[in-house]
C-alpha cells in the first residue's frame, strides 16, 4: 500500500482556531465587565448569568474561525513552528484576560 502525505493546513488550523476562541473567551470576558449592555447582552440564560453568553459567542467564533481557516489552508502546508506560536499567543491572551485581577480592572469604579 502507498502512502500518501496529506498537507498540514487542515490540523494546523484546528490549533489556531481553539487559540481564536481562547482569546474571544477572554475578550467577551473583559467586554462584559466594562459595559453593561454587554454584560446584559451575554446573559443568555439568566441562573447562568452572562457566563452562559461568553462561552456560547466563544464557541461561535471558534467554530467559524475553524472552518474560515480550514477553507484557506485545506490543501496547503503550513508551518508548524506559526501554527503553535500563534496558538500559544492566542490561548496566552485568553488566559491573561479571564484572569479576575485583569476583567475586573476593566469594571466601571463605584
Amino acid at each position: 500500500m502507498e502512502r500518501t502525505e496529506r498537507p498540514n493546513g487542515p490540523a494546523a488550523a484546528a490549533f489556531v482556531a481553539a487559540g481564536v476562541g481562547s482569546a474571544a473567551l477572554g475578550l467577551f470576558t473583559v467586554l462584559s465587565e466594562a459595559s453593561e449592555w454587554v454584560h446584559g447582552v451575554m446573559e443568555l440564560y439568566v441562573p447562568v448569568g452572562p457566563l452562559s453568553g461568553k462561552t456560547t459567542f466563544a464557541v461561535v467564533v471558534w467554530l467559524v474561525a475553524w472552518g474560515a481557516l480550514h477553507g484557506a489552508w485545506r490543501s496547503k502546508e503550513v508551518s508548524w513552528r506559526m501554527a503553535w506560536t500563534l496558538t500559544l499567543v492566542l490561548v496566552g491572551i485568553g488566559l491573561v484576560l479571564t484572569f479576575p485581577p485583569v476583567f475586573l480592572a476593566f469594571a466601571p469604579k463605584e
